[in-house]
């Protein structure tokens, strides 16, 4: 039984809850509970779970001494236990009223494979299981995981590095870390030339994150646990004074909500030069306020539209991006990829200079979403889609960037706007669009269109004339 299969098999066990009246999100964190304890005792990490509550003991209960017990258990991690136990079970309550569900829940999870889930991969398990509830509509959980696909774009193309501090001020499920340091093993020829405090600097600093959500908190701290990541996750709000701490990284990756704060207060930032009660602009100057100033500290943001064309603090914002970074890349991305479906949105691509002024030369920007297919459930997004953006991006350097028709330039997708092209536009907006919806976007060369255009004008002249042949013969 594979991973996939696994998590088919756990997701099939909301079911029994449903009586209960458990939301698929409720369903994912009380599988936390039990699957932390199973998967203690798989990897044998159970050392720092007292012995009367490891999984033996919960799985040998039955009835209604099981759900005493199960409630007893989650006080005592919640409360006397340290580090990361604590952490997940901190205030945690079960939503699981009849003791036969629960019951069924946890002797099915004791039967599943996990002998195949070691090998492919807990970690894998767990995050196939978050996937899965992201993708539910109905949870609603979709707002805190990024498609995988988007996930593994921007982290390639950011290129994190050993011995760099990554961060994502607002974590979700830690998806994106998860990706980083992912990439950064498959990308160092041999992890284990590292010395000792390079390995542990790895493991226990250079991930970390910031989650608003209880809930969720709680799932991004089992996400990094299984993928043996130690890095500080706090439980915060990022706006809020509690997230000045959040500074000196060398690469942020990151999806932050969008909408406005409640009420339309500002954020209680104080060392924000333009506050505003716009989350995701305030999220905007964190993050480039968060990065080194040696030159290489850089991002990759997922935005929505109004942060490219806001005006008042919108544009003041912009323009202090350009000055403090070199914003040298915009993904337009298409519709339908994300739980919202009419959100529109890209990814903003900036690295932070060592001095504040004058970083942006000029900005390139990748249109993906005019005139393609609409993206859902029947046509799910697919890293192949990125192909020709992946390679426009990686051209030799920034510096010589092709915007002609040529392989940097598939489509007519990618061009290039200077700084001073930009400032004369109105409110400095960003919101740049050159391709107009319904035109059909060539998949060729310039000759190739040129010759394909003739032959279509051939052959249109060709119809005019035998219908002005068979009108004549009408007449006559």
């Amino acid at each position: 039984m594979n991973n996939k299969e696994i998590v088919s098999k756990l997701w099939k066990l909301c079911d029994v809850l449903r009586d209960d009246g458990i939301t698929y999100h409720q369903y994912v964190t009380e599988l936390t509970y039990i699957l932390f304890l199973k998967m203690s005792k798989e990897t044998g990490t159970e050392d720092k779970i007292p012995e009367k509550y490891r999984w033996d003991k919960l799985v040998a209960k039955k009835g209604i001494e099981l759900k005493h017990f199960y409630k007893e258990l989650l006080n005592y991690l919640g409360d006397e236990c340290q580090g990361r136990i604590r952490e997940i079970y901190q205030g945690a309550i079960s939503n699981i009223d009849e003791p036969k569900n629960l019951e069924k829940i946890i002797t099915s999870i004791d039967g599943l494979d996990w002998y195949s889930a070691r090998e492919e991969g807990l970690g894998n398990l767990y995050e196939g299981l978050l996937e899965k509830n992201a993708n539910e509509k109905k949870s609603g959980a979709g707002q805190y995981f990024t498609p995988r696909v988007l996930i593994n774009v921007m982290t390639k193309l950011v290129d994190p590095k050993a011995g760099e501090k990554c961060n994502d001020p607002a974590c979700g499920t830690f998806g994106f870390m998860i990706a980083a340091d992912q990439h950064i093993k498959n990308n160092t020829s041999d992890l284990f030339d590292l010395s000792t405090d390079e390995q542990n600097f790895q493991i226990q600093q250079a991930f970390t994150g910031c989650e608003l959500v209880h809930d969720t908190h709680r799932l991004a701290l089992m996400n990094a646990m299984l993928h043996n990541i130690e890095g500080k996750i706090y439980l915060a709000d990022t706006l809020s004074t509690e997230g000045k701490q959040l500074k000196g990284y060398d690469v942020v990756l990151t999806n932050p909500p969008f909408g406005t704060k409640k009420g339309g207060e500002r954020a209680t930032r104080d060392d924000f030069t333009f506050p505003t009660s716009n989350k995701q602009l305030n999220f905007l100057q964190h993050i480039y306020r968060s990065l080194k100033t040696t030159g290489s500290a850089r991002a990759a943001v997922v935005l929505p539209d109004n942060v490219l064309f806001a005006d008042n603090d919108g544009e003041k914002i912009r323009k202090d991006l350009m000055e403090k970074c070199n914003l040298h890349t915009i993904l337009r991305l298409p519709t339908g990829i994300f739980y919202a479906q009419g959100v529109k949105t890209n990814v903003l691509f900036f690295s932070r200079g060592k001095e504040d002024k004058g970083n942006t030369k000029e900005v390139w920007i990748y249109d993906l979403r005019s005139n393609m297919p609409s993206f859902g459930k029947t046509n799910p997004l697919k890293e192949s889609d990125f192909d020709d953006f992946v390679k426009c991006y990686c051209a030799e350097d920034f510096s010589k960037r092709k915007q002609t028709w040529s392989e940097e330039n598939p489509d007519g997708r990618w061009r290039k706007y200077s700084y001073d092209e930009i400032q004369k536009r109105d409110k400095t907006s960003l919101d740049i669009s050159w391709i107009k919806t319904g035109d059909e976007v060539p998949d060729c060369s310039l000759n190739e269109l040129l010759e394909e255009i003739k032959t279509k004008t051939d052959s249109i002249v060709t119809s005019v004339a035998k219908l002005q042949e068979l009108i004549a013969e009408v007449k006559e």
